[in-house]
């Protein structure tokens, strides 16, 4: 599996519309073949800082990803909203021993 993280820091006036505009991005990327998930969420602590977690069945998948039409013009469409370039926080993992992690007990 291969698995990404990235944080967008998002100008302060587009964080309200950010959600929307990545629409099309989000929407092209989660029917790509080889996606196996692909989801936003707002941090927490900063509210103009939103990231993106994606991961892809293989690193050909990502490849294709990361290559794509959309994808590109996603960036394009997203560089005027931003405060600085996207930061990769993570990536690559082997995910095949999650399943040794064990079970939520409740309790």
């Amino acid at each position: 599996m291969y698995f990404i993280v990235v944080k967008y820091q998002v100008k302060p006036e587009a964080t309200d519309t950010f959600m929307e505009s990545v629409t099309p991005f989000t929407e092209a990327t989660r029917a790509e073949p080889g996606n196996l998930w692909f989801d936003w969420s707002r941090s927490v602590v900063d509210p103009n800082e939103f990231v993106l977690v994606e991961a892809f069945l293989d690193d050909e998948a990502a490849g294709l990803h990361v290559n794509s039409a959309h994808f590109k013009a996603g960036l394009e469409s997203m560089r005027p909203l931003l405060v600085a370039t996207p930061k990769i926080v993570s990536r690559k993992v082997d995910g095949s021993d999650w399943d040794d992690m064990g079970e939520l007990q409740i309790g």
